[in-house]
């Protein structure tokens, strides 16, 4: 019951800091012809990221689902954003099983974090799912490949920025899982 409540606590602050403050935030690093920004920071696929690993898959899809179709509805992207986090929802256990230096089930109490997991799989885990979250949202969403540098900077560019995000929150919220006692 205690996860449930935590699980929706921090789903609505992700996407609450998402929607109401990142969102808001489009940044470009020259005058483009057209207007669009280089890349928005996207926060949200943190949520799937650190979801606790003891979590069935069954449950990481729909969270997934649901994430993306939070986003959807508040941006109007008509399905964009819940595609892209039911991809990296669904690649996650296999990203965490490769990267994981000890057998995944001896994590089963334990968020994904640099905390838990250490600096270089960590990074690793967040800026491959991030990549391919930002790659399919930004490949869809374009749905053109007339511009390829244009797209793979905003790939690129997104991706960096919220792995940036990503370790900024980790550092601060996640916990250390203490295996001594008092």
């Amino acid at each position: 019951m205690l996860l449930r409540v935590q699980l929706i606590f921090r789903f609505c602050a992700i996407v609450l800091i998402q929607v109401l403050v990142l969102n808001k935030i489009s940044i470009q690093w020259w005058t483009h012809p057209s207007g669009f920004p280089i890349f928005v920071p996207y926060l949200y696929p943190l949520f799937i990221l650190v979801l606790p690993l003891r979590i069935p898959v069954w449950q990481v899809l729909l969270w997934g689902f649901v994430t993306g179709l939070t986003i959807d509805v508040f941006m109007n992207t008509a399905g964009m954003h819940a595609f892209a986090t039911v991809l990296i929802a669904w690649l996650r256990t296999t990203a965490l099983n490769m990267l994981l230096p000890k057998n995944r089930t001896e994590y089963t109490t334990h968020l994904p974090g640099v905390k838990s997991m250490g600096w270089i799989p960590f990074l690793a885990y967040s800026a491959i799912l991030l990549f391919i979250h930002h790659a399919v949202f930004f490949c869809i969403e374009t749905w053109s490949f007339a511009n390829p540098g244009i797209l793979l900077l905003k790939i690129c560019a997104s991706s960096i920025t919220s792995l940036l995000l990503v370790m900024v929150y980790t550092l601060l919220f996640t916990q250390t899982q203490s295996s001594h006692t008092a």
